[in-house]
């Protein structure tokens, strides 16, 4: 055994080992629970960066844990390898945006190899890949036919630097989450996958997630946005047009006294064709700003399009507005004003000096000053007719109720959540499998001619997709009429990729169906790890896939991912990494320096999974130390360990544990009590806390004093054991270094096999007291003794507490005076 730790030499022979001998290949195994562990695919950038280390460093630390309870573990990678920064790369790099993603791959797996993570390479898949979206492309079709796919044309988010729609939860701050460019407002064709069929199922769903932060769920929940109200619909005057509103306060629909209309509304439109102030008004928002958290700091302003609506209930006459926080998308893009009892309705109505009408009122009494702030809670109905004198809730039900005598209302539900717009007009995409006819129409491939394949070897020199001049790609025929036709140009939306991955994983080299039994087998996803950002994006759109497939038969459980945990950023100097703050760190140095174990073990201890990570130099260097101290302790101790390796059997208990000392017993009751928090906090995936219990652990094999030649023995089983403890806790963070250590020392087999540690707890079980420990008079500390320890027992229990040992440095002790059952006094002296 070497006397010197060298993660290099070490950690390259402990892959080859795990390579040579398919530690980590995972296959179908009925006798024994099975554990998916996953963590979100990434994007192959081409460079390793310290979000990536954290991240893939926590999956797989879960990985091994659940492998040394005896489960069957699955734990894939892949690639989630479309999008626009390949072609950005490609553009400014003269190569073919297929060329640049395969060398990315190539060298990003060469990297995360480098981390020693425990991945069955065998199922790694490529979304770019035509095997896999084949199969994207087929149950796009299978979801036309159901429905559940249409195509038409719609105001989109208009991206004008990465030129392709948006859907609206990729517009952050009225930006595109890519570009950061300004988003526009143009309406194309375009195809949508229908979310919304399943928005009640992916709300209710959330119940059934217990294992979910909540904070994501909240976020879906908010983006789902279920509302219960009521339709009104406000008949304009003198024509046959009617205008649709929903609200969810019926109590205040005496008090209209306007309706807002969306820019992009028929009525706004029609108006702005003989009404210049409209015309030019509509022409100053079309690139309003899309996103509703923009809308409540949003300059209002509006005109009026001369139009009027007739009151459904007082049968009033009520202008019509054309107003720019109106969303089209939303509702039915029309919403009733109520300026006395809706903070937007009220700044709208001041800057534009329209009638404010209180129509509800304190039910104290109190009163309520309408000039300066609208009332905004329930109340008592006043100047509504015959609802007057009402309180809110009884209210609203009988407006309610009137509406729909009168036809002009209906109670429903409303919801925030809009269908997918999954069309992109880029190049590096999933070909939409669609063929447009002059005769037939829109008409889907066969699935025969499955997949459409996207031609690779093409060189961008500009923004937008090339596919449109590509007449060997654009040009076919019809699969109906088989004369001329055209295929679709678009591709699709890459979170669709990113949608359905972890099912096609469970289903290597399967090519004659997108999903087999296998997939039933290892879901849901056990355990799934990645970042809050994709709340409303990829999770949401994960588990409408997932229910969707379900509804094909293509698995069997109703949710993805049973367990997500989402990891903070990794900081450097308070701010997250990047190239353009100049605050990044290379894990490939930091690696060749220190060690793949060295930059786990500090991932893993500088803070709580969920919390952002601060980089800290000097963090690392700790993390080395302490791996350099736990080599050093075997080294010292191998002859120990070795010989009493021969002698014995992994984790059974001490064969003199009877003849045991006190002391002896208390270090292995402490042994056992850091065994079984270590256990919990990784049950909590709490591995901050492992670590720390891990560096306890080598502390107290570390301070087991020597012993008398009666004792010896048991001395060195509780060293040995104790040590096979601890590799054993710590290899799912420290890989590497444990696995040489069980090695050379002898503990029998692979540690990738070993099992999880057991507690013997109960048989070191030693009644307690503590004591006061005073130096000179003094006191420093207090120690926990058996109740039945001698003098002699309880002066070698203070001697080897380490606070007693730091305070007597340099000194000579004297004597130990022990009064029973009340405290120790050590006199020292000078040397």
């Amino acid at each position: 055994m070497e006397p010197q730790y060298h993660p290099a030499n070490i950690e390259s022979q402990a892959q080859q080992f795990w390579d040579e001998h398919n530690v980590f290949r995972a296959s179908e195994d009925i006798s024994h629970e099975k554990f998916y562990c996953l963590s979100m695919f990434p994007y192959p950038s081409g460079w390793l960066h310290m979000g990536h280390v954290r991240n893939y460093t926590l999956g797989d630390v879960i990985a091994r844990y659940q492998r040394m309870l005896g489960k069957n573990v699955l734990h894939p990678m892949g690639w989630d390898a479309f999008g626009l920064p390949a072609e950005n790369a490609a553009i400014k790099h003269g190569v073919a945006p297929a060329e640049w993603t395969k060398k990315n791959i190539a060298q990003m797996r060469t990297q995360l190899k480098s981390l020693g993570l425990a991945l069955d390479w065998r199922r790694e898949l490529t979304t770019c890949d035509p095997g896999y979206y084949r199969w994207e492309q087929w149950f796009f079709l299978k979801l036309y036919k159901k429905g559940l796919v249409y195509r038409k044309n719609a105001e989109v988010n208009w991206d004008p630097v990465d030129q392709t729609i948006l859907a609206n939860e990729q517009v952050v701050d009225g930006r595109g989450w890519r570009s950061g460019a300004l988003v526009e407002r143009r309406e194309i064709p375009q195809w949508f996958l229908k979310i919304t069929a399943y928005a009640d199922e992916l709300l209710e769903g959330l119940d059934r997630l217990p294992e979910w932060p909540e904070q994501v769920k909240t976020m879906q929940r908010n983006w789902i946005g279920r509302s219960e109200g009521v339709e009104v619909r406000f008949k304009v005057t003198d024509s046959d047009e009617t205008i649709r509103i929903f609200t969810t306060r019926p109590d205040t629909l005496c008090g209209v006294s306007f309706i807002a209309i969306a820019p992009q509304h028929p009525l706004a439109r029609a108006a702005a064709l003989h009404n210049p102030a409209v015309h030019d008004f509509l022409d100053s928002v079309r690139n309003i700003k899309v996103a509703e958290a923009e809308l409540a700091t949003l300059e209002k302003r509006g005109v009026p399009t001369g139009l009027t609506v007739i009151h459904p209930l007082t049968q009033e006459s009520i202008p019509v507005w054309v107003a720019n926080f109106v969303l089209m998308e939303y509702g039915a893009g029309a919403v009733m004003a109520v300026p006395a009892h809706d903070s937007r309705d009220f700044e709208f109505a001041m800057q534009y000096k329209l009638p404010v009408k209180p129509v509800i009122q304190p039910r104290d009494n109190s009163g309520h000053d309408f000039t300066k702030t609208p009332f905004l809670s329930p109340g008592i109905l006043t100047d509504s007719g015959p609802f007057s004198g009402q309180d809110s809730a009884t209210g609203s039900r009988a407006i309610v109720d009137a509406l729909e005598a009168a036809d002009a209302g209906k109670r429903t539900v409303h919801y925030r959540l809009r269908d997918w717009s999954i069309s992109r007009q880029r190049y590096w995409g999933a070909p939409i499998p669609f063929i447009y006819c002059d005769k037939c129409g829109v008409v889907p491939v066969p699935e025969e001619n499955l997949p459409v394949m996207l031609p690779e070897n093409i060189t961008l020199n500009a923004a937008g997709s090339p596919l449109k001049s590509l007449p060997e790609f654009v040009n076919t025929s019809c699969p109906s009429c088989h004369g001329p036709a055209q295929r679709e140009t678009d591709t699709f939306d890459t979170f669709f990729e990113s949608s359905w991955y972890y099912a096609r994983y469970a289903c290597k080299k399967q090519d004659q169906a997108m999903l087999d039994a296998r997939a039933n087998y290892w879901l849901p996803v056990d355990q799934y790890i990645g970042g809050v950002e994709h709340a409303v994006m990829h999770l949401l759109y994960a588990r409408f896939i997932h229910k969707a497939m379900r509804d094909e038969k293509l698995v069997n459980c109703d949710e993805p991912f049973t367990r997500l945990l989402t990891q903070g950023m990794v900081l450097n100097q308070g701010a997250k990494m990047s190239k353009s703050k100049g605050n990044t760190v290379d894990p490939a140095p930091l690696i060749q320096r220190y060690g793949a174990d060295t930059a786990r073990l500090f991932m893993m201890f500088a803070a709580p999974p969920e919390q952002s990570l601060e980089w800290s130099d000097s963090g690392v260097e700790g993390s080395h130390r302490f791996l350099k101290k736990l080599w050093a302790f075997a080294f010292e101790n191998r002859d120990i360990i070795t010989q009493t390796n021969t002698r014995s059997t992994l984790d059974e208990n001490c064969p003199a544990l009877k003849t045991a000392g006190i002391s002896q017993r208390m270090t292995l009751r402490e042994l056992y009590q850091l065994l079984e928090q270590i256990q919990t906090d990784y049950t909590r995936t709490q591995f901050n806390t492992v670590v720390s219990g891990c560096m306890k652990l080598l502390n107290l094999l570390s301070r087991i004093p020597d012993s008398e030649p009666e004792s010896s023995d048991i001395r060195a089983w509780i060293i040995c054991h104790g040590f096979g403890v601890l590799l054993r806790v710590l290899s799912p963070i420290a890989p590497h270094i444990t696995h040489q250590l069980w090695q050379e020392l002898h503990y029998g087999g692979a540690l990738a096999h070993a099992p999880w540690p057991r507690s013997h707890i109960n048989a070191c079980r030693v009644d307690v007291m503590g004591l006061v420990v005073q130096i000179d008079g003094k006191r420093r500390t207090q120690i926990m003794v058996p109740t039945d320890a001698d003098n002699e027992a309880i002066e070698q229990i203070a001697s080897a507490d380490t606070k007693v040992q730091q305070a007597v440095l340099g000194r000579t002790v004297k004597k130990i005076i022990t009064i029973p059952g009340r405290l120790v006094n050590i006199v020292t002296e000078e040397k």
